[in-house]
């Protein structure tokens, strides 16, 4: 079979470079289902994009590569598609958009612009041999109907990195980006809760407050969660893509820098209250009785001089913590990491030394924030990809 565009993978960035390309285009999955992160993301509601989306609130050896693609197809240009296809959407927190209904509409959305301009989509389908070839790339497939030698001009790795290995993740990408000489960066879990020995949080289990957390990275502002496991919720997802083994994190839970003064204005109104009673109006009281001993959280507060205000609030607000590890890629939203883009045109998604090989989406070295921008990414590089085939 002769095709003039070949993607691997019907994830977010594969559908949208399919759905623009032009020409015969087909696209293969292993899955049972095109667009099954986009299915379960956000809740099932999929946040699609954030409305502040910025190349600075994306991850990469050269963080610039990221900003031709999110110039040239913006958080605007996808709102104005879904706009078209009359999908809903509401503004959740922090910029992050999600679909009023169900996150299935995006996938509708996608398959349906496939479907309009002639995409072939083979799901249940695997990767056997790539091999170049003089008209571009010998591909075999294997279907459920057998196997399939397919012909193609262009080539575009789409099928994403090592996250959530339970819905088939593999690193096909990488395999097939080191056969033609691509080089990589150290890939490794991103977006995912931390891991702490011994259980230590298991008596929080469930407990979650408003924060601000920072690793060797920006800080982030939102909540944490302490779980049987150690620690989740959006600020340690975030804070988790610039962590390394063996650093500790920063935990302030007093954010907001409130806590001193309302306790030295309850101290002349209440001070025959208990400390602890009195901290617990501003922190969970389930942490307060938890950290009561490492705080040293006794007496009342008249007994609190503004010195030992000040220290209590201070280690409120710098609780230093030293992770045994992530949850891994069982549980990672993205993977940190991947195909260098320095062997890629920031423009076209193309390979500088492989002509007709490109690389989109998480596959490549470029990796967003929580909260809507690997959607963008995904959105942005496979439209830059679109653009290039589409002209050549």
């Amino acid at each position: 079979m002769q095709i003039d565009t070949l993607i691997i993978g019907a994830g977010a960035a594969g559908m949208m470079c399919a759905a623009h390309a032009g020409g015969r285009v087909m696209v293969v999955d292993h899955a049972k289902a095109p667009g099954e992160k986009i299915r379960i993301s956000g809740g099932g509601r999929c946040n699609f994009t954030n409305m502040y989306c910025d190349p600075n609130a994306f991850i990469s050896r050269n963080p610039h590569f990221a900003k031709s693609a999110l110039a040239r197809y913006t958080q605007w240009d996808f709102i104005d598609l879904i706009d078209r296809h009359g999908i809903a959407w509401h503004e959740k927190t922090l910029g992050q958009l999600f679909c009023d209904g169900s996150a299935k509409q995006i996938v509708a959305m996608l398959t349906g612009m496939m479907a309009d301009v002639g995409v072939t989509l083979h799901l249940q389908t695997s990767v056997a041999h790539v091999a170049k070839s003089e008209a571009g790339f010998e591909v075999a497939l294997q279907t459920p109907e057998g196997a399939l030698h397919v012909q193609t001009r262009q080539l575009v790795l789409a099928s994403g990195g090592k996250s959530i290995p339970k819905m088939g993740a593999t690193g096909l990408a990488y395999d097939i980006a080191r056969q033609f000489g691509l080089p990589l960066t150290e890939t490794r879990p991103a977006l995912v809760p931390f891991t702490f020995a011994e259980g230590r949080f298991v008596p929080l289990a469930g407990v979650a407050a408003p924060s601000r957390m920072v690793a060797d990275g920006p800080a982030f502002d939102e909540a944490v969660l302490f779980t049987h496991r150690g620690l989740s919720g959006p600020a340690v997802l975030q804070v988790s893509s610039y962590w390394h083994e063996g650093e500790a994190v920063t935990l302030n839970l007093d954010p907001q820098n409130s806590i001193a003064p309302a306790l030295r204005a309850q101290r002349q109104q209440y001070g025959r209250r208990n400390l602890t009673t009195e901290l617990a109006t501003h922190l969970p009281s389930r942490l307060v009785e938890f950290m009561k001993d490492d705080w040293a959280l006794g007496g009342n507060l008249a007994d609190q001089s503004d010195t030992r205000i000040d220290a209590l609030v201070d280690q409120i607000q710098n609780w230093r913590l030293t992770p045994t590890g992530t949850e891994g890629y069982r549980t990672a939203e993205v993977t940190l990491g991947g195909i260098d883009t320095d062997a890629l045109s920031s423009k076209t998604m193309q390979a500088k030394d492989v002509p007709g090989l490109y690389v989109i989406g998480e596959a490549v070295d470029v990796t967003g924030w929580l909260g809507g921008y690997n959607f963008q990414w995904a959105w942005a590089s496979g439209m830059a990809a679109a653009r290039a085939i589409a002209t050549r």
